[in-house]
């Protein structure tokens, strides 16, 4: 029977968010979940994997419609791909983004219990985590709306928390309480009875849309709407955008749990982090035993001499640092971020003065991400420009025109198929081709492996915004 206590969970995925705080690496148009922060995958990935061997049905991911087409290419990867993915026109925090994953779970007149995850945690245990989350899901079938309290291993100042019932195990929430100075914490800690709040949930969709109509029915009218005005999008599900833009902007905590006499909390104990800020990275790596004897947790080309306690992520050169302690180092292709741990949560003001500046480093790497695979600026001058673009198998831009520029296509790896005007051809490794200023033309790989090319523009203009389409199989 569906929304029984033994029916497949349906995970919630909540993938919006920009990560300002994990800067340069986590930008607007690529944010930290969708980084390789903690390991070979990326997080939405890590994500989905840790739900391996519990019963769950197909996951719903709310993402950013800026961030859709990685959003569907991860889901790919991650095995995942019969994932709904319903898009925020514009972020309004937890409880809208939960509220419309709710409606859209019981759209069939199901009443599935929904598994709600930020894609951007880390958790050591998986295993732990899924024993705490059959836990959640047997109280949540009975009608509770349940959050996971991690058992606090320091006087974190950086969490909200849980004070809980007295008991062990699953239990009432007692109240939440905001993140707490230093003195707060550390009696927190010796008091006991206090959880870090994880901002994950498990309860039933009908659940969580009564406590909304009770305590924030704004937000329920306002998802509602947007649900109802929904339509497909490709492999998208597009709201409302009107319609959601009015819903206040709250996140669950503030608009439901802090108000409902049904909150239980379960306790888990699972090496959780929330992986907010470059401090947090280097707390999980050496907790899961990835740290030097020095205490360095090290990712890429790094070459360190009486250095401690710190952490270094190199992406595209050698670093070298010397006599550093307590410190973070992260080099991208444009940016270096160098800055002691116990500031880390203070890289988001850099990055508020860098768009404040109109620097376009806060917004986007030099290699960006498109649909069909990317682009990386290679070289720019007066009147010139050079990109190394990569199409993934199958992939094709769109058919275009710039008024302001021409381009010289050389094949380095791979076969393109090339619309030029009206002529269509292929072009193998070591072969080149011109692209007029004013003529249409779409490039396509027809093979099985990466096609990689370098793109020489000249004009008076190379913005990205001198594209016209006339075709798209994206949509865009």
């Amino acid at each position: 029977m569906a929304g029984s206590a033994d029916s497949p969970i349906c995970p919630v995925i909540l993938a919006g968010g920009a990560g300002t705080r994990l800067w340069p690496l986590s930008r607007s148009l690529y944010p930290k979940q969708f980084l390789p922060l903690l390991g070979d995958r990326p997080m939405l990935g890590e994500t989905l994997g840790r739900l391996a061997g519990l019963a769950h049905g197909p996951a719903l991911v709310v993402c950013n419609e800026e961030h859709r087409f990685l959003a569907a290419e991860q889901l790919r990867k991650a095995g995942a791909s019969d994932a709904r993915i319903l898009l925020e026109p514009e972020g309004r925090n937890t409880a809208p983004a939960i509220a419309v994953a709710a409606l859209e779970a019981s759209a069939e007149g199901d009443d599935p219990i929904l598994l709600v995850l930020p894609a951007d945690h880390a958790i050591v245990d998986a295993a732990a985590f899924r024993q705490a989350a059959e836990e959640a899901a047997a109280l949540a079938a009975e009608g509770s709306l349940v959050t996971f309290g991690v058992v606090p291993m320091s006087p974190a100042t950086g969490y909200g928390y849980i004070r809980a019932a007295a008991g062990d195990g699953p239990r009432a929430v007692d109240a939440f309480v905001e993140k707490p100075d230093a003195a707060t914490a550390e009696r927190y800690l010796s008091d006991g009875g206090y959880f870090w709040n994880s901002g994950m949930f498990v309860f039933r969709a009908s659940t969580y849309l009564e406590a909304l109509e009770s305590h924030a029915p704004q937000i329920l009218a306002a998802a509602r709407a947007a649900h109802e005005g929904r339509r497909a999008d490709l492999d998208f599900v597009r709201l409302d955008a009107e319609a959601f833009r009015r819903s206040p902007s709250d996140s669950i905590d503030y608009a439901v749990m802090e108000k409902t006499d049904r909150a239980r909390v379960v306790p888990l104990d699972a090496g959780w982090s929330d992986i907010g800020s470059w401090r947090a990275v280097w707390e999980y790596g050496r907790d899961a035993g990835n740290a030097d004897a020095a205490g360095n947790v090290v990712a890429g080309d790094a070459v360190l001499e009486d250095v401690r306690n710190s952490l270094v992520h190199a992406q595209h050169r050698l670093v070298g640092a010397v006599g550093m302690e307590d410190c973070v180092i992260v080099e991208t292709a444009d940016a270096v971020l160098v800055a002691p741990l116990s500031r880390a949560e203070d890289v988001k003001k850099l990055v508020e003065r860098l768009k404040a500046d109109g620097r376009n480093e806060p917004l986007v790497h030099r290699r960006v991400y498109r649909p069909w695979g990317s682009y990386e600026g290679l070289d720019l001058g007066e009147r010139f420009q050079v990109k190394r673009i990569v199409v993934s198998p199958g992939g094709q831009l769109s058919l275009q025109m710039h008024h302001h520029r021409a381009e010289h296509w050389v094949v380095v790896h791979g076969t393109a198929r090339v619309t030029c005007g009206e002529k269509v051809f292929l072009l193998s490794e070591n072969e080149s081709t011109y692209i007029p200023l004013g003529t249409t033309h779409r490039l396509e790989n027809p093979g099985a492996i990466p096609l990689e090319l370098i793109e020489v523009q000249s004009g008076a203009y190379l913005g990205e915004d001198d594209i016209v389409r006339f075709e798209d199989q994206y949509g865009r």
